[in-house]
């Protein structure tokens, strides 16, 4: 096992062409002399018939070669407290084959072992690389514009509010709107989806994306350190940290796992010479044979490596997954829920009616809401100035305050008014008269005045409905939908969707609480997972057993609070998330299973004389291979 094998967490980082290159020709090297000085050792046997010291001194040298650098990290590994590990157990087999008068098997055993390594080296680092192509993202340089010319600079040294340039073929370097200009975005290796994405004037951009046909002058939003690439390459990187139960317990079956079969060694060797007076030499092979084959190495490098594949296999289709932990999670959802704003619907709000009260003119109300709103950044306020269409002279506004869950408060040409919902009405003790149509309402008051009721509306995304049915094939026992918006609004989303259960008219704690409650219904070994647009549902997303935000790429609060991001706006993403998990985790099974049923057979035949070194280095090292192989398959999920 490679050093950076023996951390049994690959990362990104390490896989540059120009280290690797090097790193695999000195070894294919070291194995051509050590394989040489085999041949030399056995030509001296078989040739020259030698004997004795003088035929230990003929493979010592291709012993030093092949084993020189195992031996001396196995000693490295004692001195730190590390005794059993794959480094010892070859060291002391094949030592105590030395000791016994084996030494071309020996030598042998240790140059199969160590093309073993080389191959499996190359498989690591071959996923590495499959893994490395998601950096790409990572921008070379930022064309700066300073006083009309521009100037390549590193992307960590452009501040908020500085204009760049970006060529065509360029990747966009920071998050930001375009200025300036008009082209297409290929945005694959951002969200998975290989049609271009179209982006002019007004627009805002991501790091990572790639500048097609036109140049694009960019204001920057975002320092880099804070950019939608820097936070994907993070996560990516450090995913390994977050390791899933099954790796824990692997690790854990290894600590008990070696020491018990190197104590079974020991008594292979030594009590049947003592009890029935069987042969030193046969019992000792026998016990080395099983120390060899003992290693789990298999699992231990195969089984993290499965996970890591799948997180970057996930992160190619546009998913991100904070950890191997999350991803295991994502294979038994019990309860999906599901936030409605910009989660099941577009976010996009229209005024689709407007109902003033008797007295009031319809310009008059939909006016008194646009100036009450006119300091707001919510979607349903951003509509109501839309549709009022002019601009708003604020210097007759004062007091403006925002309540959280209701609406908003300001004083308006030396009047109080009120825009919100319902509760916003009973909390000042207005009298309204509540509109009964399906949409968001918008109630109204000036000085306690109910003034009327403006109507808006959300559009359904094209796949939520898809996306609803595809979780409940996937296993998915109840599908709930929470939202802050009215009631009957929720009734009827859940209705058109078929989500079983629809609570409206929930404050931020309130959604909290109807959470903790369904933490409570789910089964033993069910999840639950919270879908929710990450910008208001941060508690929620921590709660939950898996909190996923859909459609937050670039937005702090998403990247902070959810276990996986769904970076598009389309809800069917999390059906691919649990099927990217669920191939993940068979690749996991067959690893584990062939791994285990391997060594079983192998030690068996290894305590009862009839496997010799070779097989014992197969049930190791070419084991661990084959695991290897099937473990990169997770990052090939179709």
């Amino acid at each position: 096992m490679s050093d950076e094998c023996a951390t049994h967490e690959p990362c990104c980082s390490c896989c540059a062409k120009e280290r690797e290159a090097p790193r695999a020709k000195g070894k294919l090297a070291w194995l051509i002399i050590g394989a040489a000085a085999l041949a030399i050792g056995m030509a001296a046997e078989r040739l020259f018939e030698i004997d004795g010291h003088m035929l230990l001194a003929a493979f010592v040298p291709g012993y030093l070669v092949l084993g020189g650098s195992v031996v001396l990290k196995a000693a490295k590994n004692i001195v730190k407290g590390k005794v059993f590990d794959e480094n010892f157990l070859m060291a002391v087999a094949t030592i105590g084959a030395f000791a016994i008068g084996q030494y071309a098997e020996a030598v042998s055993v240790m140059l199969f072992y160590q093309v073993g390594v080389f191959f499996q080296e190359l498989a690591v680092g071959r996923s590495k690389k499959n893994i490395a192509r998601l950096m790409d993202i990572r921008p070379d340089h930022a064309n700066l514009q300073i006083d009309g010319t521009t100037a390549e600079v590193p992307p960590e040294t452009v501040r908020i509010g500085d204009v760049i340039v970006v060529k065509p073929g360029e990747r966009i370097p920071l998050d930001g709107v375009v200025l300036e200009g008009e082209s297409m975005l290929d945005t694959a290796s951002l969200t998975g989806e290989s049609v271009p994405r179209r982006a002019s004037a007004g627009d805002r951009v991501l790091s990572g994306c790639v500048n097609q046909n036109g140049l694009l002058r960019i204001e920057a939003t975002q320092t880099y350190g804070e950019s939608t690439a820097a936070k994907i390459i993070d996560l990516v990187e450090n995913a390994a940290a977050k390791k899933a139960p099954t790796e824990k317990f692997i690790t854990k079956f290894a600590r008990y796992y070696t020491p018990a079969v190197v104590g079974l060694a020991l008594l292979i060797a030594a009590v049947p010479p003592l009890a029935f007076g069987g042969e030193w030499a046969e019992w000792m092979r026998r016990g080395l044979v099983f120390l060899v084959i003992s290693c789990p190495c298999a699992l231990v490098i195969s089984i993290p490596l499965s996970f890591f594949g799948g997180v970057s296999g996930a992160s190619r289709r546009g998913i991100l997954v904070k950890g191997g932990n999350y991803l295991e999670a994502l294979n038994d959802p019990d309860i999906v829920v599901f936030d409605k704003t910009g989660t099941l619907t577009q976010g996009v709000f229209k005024v689709t009616d407007i109902r003033p009260s008797t007295g009031v003119s319809a310009a008059g109300l939909l006016e008194a809401a646009a100036r009450a709103e006119a300091f707001s950044n919510h979607p349903i306020a951003l509509s109501i100035l839309s549709a009022y269409g002019k601009d708003i002279e604020k210097t007759g506004l004062s007091g403006y305050d925002e309540i959280a869950g209701h609406g908003v408060s300001a004083i308006v040409d030396g009047k109080t008014v009120l825009a919100g919902n319902r509760k916003l009405m009973e909390k000042m003790s207005v009298a309204f008269e509540e509109h009964h149509g399906i949409g968001t309402k918008v109630y109204v008051a000036s000085d306690g005045r109910f003034m009327g009721c403006i109507v808006i509306s959300d559009e359904v995304r094209p796949d939520s409905r898809g996306a609803v049915s595809a979780m409940k094939a996937l296993g998915a026992r109840k599908t709930v939908l929470l939202t802050g918006d009215d009631p009957q609004v929720a009734e009827a989303i859940a209705g058109e969707l078929g989500i079983d259960e629809a609570y409206g008219g929930l404050l931020p704690q309130e959604k909290v609480a109807r959470v903790e409650t369904l933490m409570g219904e789910k089964r033993p070994k069910g999840k639950l997972v919270f879908v929710g647009d990450g910008m208001n549902d941060a508690p929620v997303l921590a709660m939950a057993d898996v909190g996923v935000a859909m459609g937050g790429l670039g937005a702090d609060a998403a990247i902070e609070a959810a276990d996986v991001v769904l970076m598009t706006d389309e809800p069917r993403k999390l059906a691919e998330a649990v099927e990217v998990a669920r191939f993940t985790r068979k690749i996991v099974l067959q690893n584990i299973v062939f791994a285990l049923g391997v060594k079983a057979l192998f030690l068996a035949l290894g305590a009862a004389g009839i496997a010799a070194m070779w097989e014992a280095v197969f049930a190791d090292v070419g084991v661990a291979l084959l695991a290897v192989f099937n473990a990169m398959r997770a990052m090939r999920t179709r």
